[in-house]
C-alpha cells in the first residue's frame, strides 16, 4: 500500500483503519502525525514522521490478535462483507455461528 498523497486520502485511510483504535495500544500516538497533515490550516507535506507512522500502523495492524477465534466445520457459515470506492477500499470476513444470536 503506498503512502497518501494529500489530505484527503490521509483522511480515507484514517478512516478506513479507525476500527483498529480499541484493539492497538496506543494507537493514538502512533497515528498522531497523520491526523496533523489532515489539518486545513496545514499544507499538505509527508515527511519523514508521516512516513514512519503510516509504517507502523500498518505493521500493527498486520499483527493484531484476532477479535474472534476462526472456527471450521461443515456448520460454519463465512460471509466476507467487501465495499470498494474512489478513495479505498475496506473488507470484513463474519462468522455465524449455529445456535447464537447476536444483534
Amino acid at each position: 500500500m503506498s503512502p497518501p498523497t494529500s489530505k484527503k486520502e490521509t483522511q480515507a485511510f484514517l478512516g478506513a483503519i479507525g476500527f483498529w483504535r480499541m484493539h492497538i495500544p496506543e494507537y493514538s500516538q502512533i497515528v498522531s502525525p497523520l491526523y496533523l497533515v489532515t489539518h486545513k490550516k496545514n499544507d499538505f507535506h509527508w515527511g519523514p514522521e508521516q512516513q514512519q507512522a503510516f509504517a507502523q500502523i500498518k505493521q500493527e495492524i498486520a499483527h493484531a490478535v484476532a477479535l474472534g477465534p476462526v472456527r471450521t466445520g461443515p456448520e460454519m457459515k463465512n460471509v466476507l462483507y467487501s465495499a470498494a470506492g474512489n478513495n479505498g477500499l475496506s473488507w470484513s470476513l463474519w462468522q455465524k455461528v449455529p445456535g447464537e444470536t447476536r444483534g
